[in-house]
């Protein structure tokens, strides 16, 4: 059901809306969370580390279709809160176009460039063969991605958080099951799991996108609209590209520290491989928290309710600390036993560098969450030049530090310490700009 954001008590709105969007990236981190748990539990180590090193390479075409998400939510999300309904179904069928675009050219690259760029990451010869083959068939899944991310994105926009919730609740925990099936009963090791994804996406893919286009069908026009517009493009673009820029970054980024851990061996990045998933599991609540406050700033921008956007920044930082609490309990004090879910049998090496990088960056959790807020508002309000600023400096500081800190101490250690010291410098920085936009709004 389509929700009107910009009434109501902010608060109570936003955890309303903001709660199943949790829901639903809890569910869609089982995706990437049960490839490695299936892949390390019933195929070995190797083929653990293999997952983890190529879910570092995904991540950029996950940047893309997260970019594209985003700037088609936001501007829907603008014109919903301003009625312009005929300008809102032009703009979903002109982010669709475009992302279509987008994806083909991005499957040829992923194609031709997996092999090229594991060799840049120094993926290790024992893992380099599965790393390769799970990167094929994810590249060829990459469709039913962007358009799941933009069905996501419309169904936010128009502040239905719940629809997504049901539907990821359903192909996730489909995932697991067919990982297992694929893995234990057809042998067919990290292909099964790669194909299990793929398989599970599609579906989850094409119901959300017959469903989003059915609700869409329900919203009242007087004239039939156009399929394509230049200048919404542009505004679209204005929002998807920072986004991208933001994504493909950081994502380059883990992939130059990923070569720095794939130094220390297989353990460690076995090790690290899990524990990043745990952390991602995180983060990415954090991030789609955050996506939730920009619906609810642009809906309110748009209707030109610029008090109840300054509410929400007090609201959401309420919401992901009374997150960061169970957190940062479970990854320091039972971190063992998360990681073991991850492998077939206890390896010393492996456990303690995962247990090391959660001990270093959970209580951190509090700082990056309300950078994560600041730039949830500072992107719903189209503040995509502050945005950047917080965002770039977080990425140079964390590939610079564990560049240096690695080398320096001489262990992976070194690396974990990055993470800290970026985060709480960029979290200084966006509240500092949320604050500057805020006083920018008329009296």
């Amino acid at each position: 059901m389509n929700k009107d954001l910009t009434t109501g008590k902010p608060e109570t709105v936003l955890w309303q809306f903001c709660l199943p969007l949790f829901g639903s990236i809890v569910f869609q981190q089982l995706y990437n969370i049960a490839d490695s748990l299936v892949a390390g539990k019933f195929i070995g180590e190797n083929a653990l580390a293999a997952v983890g090193n190529s879910y570092e390479i995904t991540l950029i075409f996950i940047a893309f279709a997260f970019g594209c998400n985003m700037g088609c939510s936001v501007i829907v999300s603008q014109l919903f809160g301003a009625k312009e309904y005929g300008r809102l179904k032009t703009a979903v069928t002109t982010a669709c176009i475009f992302s279509a675009l987008l994806c083909a050219a991005l499957m040829l690259a992923g194609i031709l460039g997996s092999v090229p760029l594991l060799h840049l990451i120094r993926t290790p010869r024992e893992v380099f063969a599965d790393s390769r083959l799970y990167l094929y068939i994810y590249v060829w899944g990459l469709p039913f991605v962007f358009f799941y991310n933009i069905a996501t994105g419309i169904f936010s926009a128009l502040g239905d958080s719940k629809t997504p919730f049901y539907f990821l609740a359903v192909s996730s925990t489909s995932n697991i099951a067919v990982d297992i099936l694929f893995v234990k009963a057809f042998h067919m090791g990290v292909a099964g799991v790669a194909w299990a994804t793929f398989l599970c996406q599609g579906i989850s893919c094409i119901l959300a996108v017959l469903t989003v286009w059915a609700r869409l069908g329900k919203i009242p026009v007087k004239s039939k609209p156009p399929l394509f517009d230049t200048g919404l493009l542009k505004r679209i673009l204005v929002i998807a590209i920072p986004s991208i820029l933001q994504q493909s970054f950081i994502s380059a980024g883990n992939i130059m520290i990923q070569g720095v851990i794939n130094g220390f061996g297989a353990s460690v990045m076995a090790g690290y491989s899990a524990a990043v998933k745990l952390n991602s599991l995180v983060i990415t609540s954090f991030t789609t928290i955050g996506n939730g406050i920009s619906n609810f700033s642009a809906q309110n921008m748009g209707a030109h309710k610029y008090s109840r956007i300054r509410e929400c920044f007090g609201a959401g930082l309420k919401m992901v600390w009374l997150l960061c609490i169970p957190f940062c309990i479970l990854y320091i004090f039972l971190g063992k036993y998360l990681l073991l879910l991850f492998m077939e049998r206890e390896s010393a090496a492996a456990l303690l560098a995962g247990r090391q990088f959660l001990w270093i960056i959970s209580p951190f959790y509090f700082a990056v969450s309300a950078k994560l807020v600041a730039d949830g508002i500072l992107r719903g309000l189209s503040a995509m030049g502050f945005f950047m600023a917080a965002t770039f400096t977080d990425l140079i500081l964390r590939v610079v530090l564990a560049f240096l800190l690695s080398g320096w101490t001489g262990s992976a250690m070194g690396i974990w310490s990055a993470w800290p010291i970026g985060w709480c410098i960029a979290t200084a920085m966006s509240v500092l700009l949320y604050r500057r936009k805020c006083r920018e709004f008329p009296s």
